[in-house]
């Protein structure tokens, strides 16, 4: 009997141990939500457009071929030619850390993070704060073998009953040495909301 006991106030124990005891805090309206969900709150560039061209992007890139050897590849700002904002470096973020998951290549920084990269440079070397057996070396950076582009634009319709908003993004891998565009390709969305 007091084995039978023990063994279900173990249970009792490594049960409550399991159970998330942190408080919840804030309103009763808010849950999360699947992150892969389709959203569809409004007919403005949301998260499932994101994934979709991120997603198509990288599949469509990696399985060109062109990136045999694990090249450097500098990322450019995606133009934004849209009347709404869009985060595009966020789209470009998702299509590098896609691509760097597949070990298909390697980011130089950025053309926006280029100058934090110079300045660090510039501190390790003339500060005289670092040991001189630590400090990189200026001249050893990697340069980039291609340059990752591209721009969205949308077209908007209305009319008494619809809005229709069309998005297209391209994006294309040039050479940086020649010049030639290597690769590229591009994804269409369309959304369309009834009044």
């Amino acid at each position: 009997m007091f084995a039978r006991f023990s063994f279900l106030a173990v249970i009792a124990v490594l049960a409550s141990g399991c159970a998330n005891t942190s408080p919840v805090i804030g309103g009763k309206n808010i849950s999360y939500g699947d992150t892969k969900a389709v959203e569809l709150v409004t007919n403005e560039f949301g998260s499932t457009d994101l994934q979709m061209i991120a997603e198509s992007m990288t599949r469509s890139l990696a399985q060109s071929g062109i990136l045999q050897g694990r090249p450097v590849v500098q990322v450019y700002d995606v133009k934004n030619k849209t009347s709404e904002y869009i985060d595009t470096r966020e789209i470009t973020t998702s299509i590098k850390t896609q691509l760097m998951k597949t070990g298909t290549a390697r980011f130089a920084s950025d053309n926006t993070d280029m100058q934090s990269q110079v300045d660090q440079l510039k501190l390790q070397n003339q500060s005289g704060l670092y040991k001189k057996s630590t400090v990189s070396k200026t001249g050893n950076m990697v340069a980039a073998k291609y340059r990752l582009e591209g721009s969205i634009s949308s077209i908007v319709k209305r009319s008494a009953d619809y809005k229709d908003v069309f998005y297209k993004f391209s994006l294309q891998l040039v050479d940086v040495e020649s010049g030639l565009a290597e690769w590229m390709d591009e994804k269409e969305i369309r959304k369309t909301t009834e009044r």
